[in-house]
């Protein structure tokens, strides 16, 4: 899961869930002050109008956040029925004294100590309807005593409470990846599937386990995410499209308690993104080493980017060419790796693997931009099988494999032999330093032997040195 963020808009439904009712769209700022001036009364003291509105805020957004309709299959966010979330009136007047409020603090929300999700601020007026929350007429006579609103709520939520302040405004998206993910695919929306999914096989030991939860799509996760299909009824195919996304989505939340006072909670390493990472001169590993492949192939298309070793260490070289980039693409520079500079760089190399002019086609075998991993197949897949032949001609600690293009057990033993003999770390799956490494290593020996019979004028692209330890 991504970080909260205010949503431009909100749609809700204007009945119960699951009722034959019209759905209405607007600002969530105006939202939010119709329920105010539904709920509370303008010539209630501002600071338990205050305390009030907060609430407000913090439930509509964990009702957005955790897509609580959405992932039922509802085109809505919210209803305006009472039982069930917010009082909303279509087309109401809106009182003066509440909207200045709003605009003020509508960024605003409430959060638990050591959670980032909104939190599910439960309330009732305190007079018809009593509830674990907040009064809202018990916020009265509160702030009356001289309570701030901050006192206030603690004191219906505890002294646990944080409001998050000027939060970030962003369209109203939802979380699905927009392509369903399937095996082989990397990237934060695989890392959010399979923290999801393990948490569900807690309640659920039915499904297994994913050993690593590192944003790559292997055969673990697939195998997690064919049982997760099998057990909720859903079409068993290993591929997590929209129906399969949103019903992983709704149990999660549902299993957590997100939408509950009592929220087991989500903590700051469940929703920080696996890529993109910054990146700056001194740090090394693998991150580093695949922004160095990119820039390597870049530097050879463009003179302006300079060639680099792939070493995995960040230095003086990797920032110069990193400057190179952003200068090119009219970036700040600042020699540092940020969202956008990644972007450029990833988007840049698979314009040129996707574009590849034909004099380079026997220079160099670029990374398929995809992480290959046991149980894929495809032309990637072969490739990497036949580079492997070939370096098992040479270098007898790599066994010999038949190029199928399905990446079976030999295939996986041959990459840990290769990644344990060219010093990468064993894990038996390609990313771009494993790729990069062995590609190289491949080129050495076809144009070793091409040279020796007078058979290849050219010379090899140029994508990197030697280095150690990344996958």
């Amino acid at each position: 899961m991504p970080l909260p963020y205010i949503p431009e808009t909100i749609t809700v439904h204007l009945g119960p869930p699951g009722s034959d009712a019209q759905n209405v769209t607007l600002s969530f700022p105006d939202y939010i002050k119709n329920v105010a001036s539904s709920e509370i009364y303008p010539t209630w003291p501002e600071n338990a109008i205050r305390a009030n509105v907060y609430a407000q805020i913090s439930f509509a957004l964990n009702r957005i956040y955790t897509e609580w309709y959405r992932s039922q299959g509802y085109d809505y966010d919210i209803t305006n029925s009472t039982a069930y979330d917010q009082y909303f009136v279509q087309g109401r007047d809106i009182f003066d004294n509440i909207s200045e409020i709003v605009d003020e603090i509508f960024n605003n929300y409430l959060v638990r100590q050591g959670s980032v999700e909104p939190l599910f601020a439960q309330y009732c007026s305190g007079t018809t309807v009593t509830c674990e929350g907040l009064s809202q007429w018990g916020t009265v006579s509160l702030a009356e005593q001289g309570m701030s609103p901050y006192e206030i709520l603690t004191y219906y939520y505890g002294d646990d409470i944080d409001i998050v302040r000027d939060t970030p405004v962003a369209p109203n998206l939802g979380s699905y990846p927009g392509t369903p993910l399937r095996l082989g695919m990397t990237g934060e929306a695989v890392r959010m599937l399979q923290l999801r999914l393990n948490r569900i096989s807690t309640n659920y030991p039915a499904i297994p386990k994913i050993a690593r939860v590192n944003g790559y799509f292997d055969q673990n996760t697939e195998n997690a995410v064919r049982t997760f299909q099998q057990v909720f009824g859903l079409a068993v195919d290993g591929i997590v499209g929209k129906a399969t996304w949103y019903r992983v989505a709704y149990l999660y939340a549902a299993i957590k308690r997100l939408s509950e006072l009592s929220s087991e909670g989500l903590s700051l390493a469940d929703v920080t993104a696996v890529y993109p990472e910054a990146l700056e001169e001194g740090l090394q590993g693998e991150a580093v080493r695949m922004l160095q492949y990119f820039l390597a192939v870049i530097g050879n298309f463009y003179e302006e980017v300079p060639i680099i070793a792939i070493d995995g260490i960040f230095g003086a070289e990797t920032k110069n060419a990193v400057v190179a980039v952003q200068k090119l693409f009219g970036l700040p520079v600042t020699g540092a790796v940020d969202e956008a500079t990644w972007d450029q760089i990833t988007s840049t190399y698979l314009s040129l693997l996707n574009a590849l002019p034909p004099e380079w086609e026997n220079a160099v075998i670029l990374f398929p931009g995809r992480f290959l991993v046991e149980g894929m197949s495809g032309d990637d897949v072969r490739q990497l099988q036949e580079m492997l032949s070939v370096l098992s001609t040479v270098y007898p600690e790599i066994p010999k494999i038949t190029p199928d293009g399905i990446y079976g057990p030999q295939t996986f033993q041959a990459v840990v032999a290769a990644q344990n003999l060219f010093g990468l770390r064993p894990t038996g799956a390609v990313g771009t330093p494993t790729w990069a490494e062995i590609a190289s290593q491949y080129m050495t020996v076809v144009n070793g032997s091409r040279v020796a019979d007078g058979q290849y004028p050219g010379e090899a692209l140029t994508v990197g040195g030697q280095g150690g330890g990344t996958t």
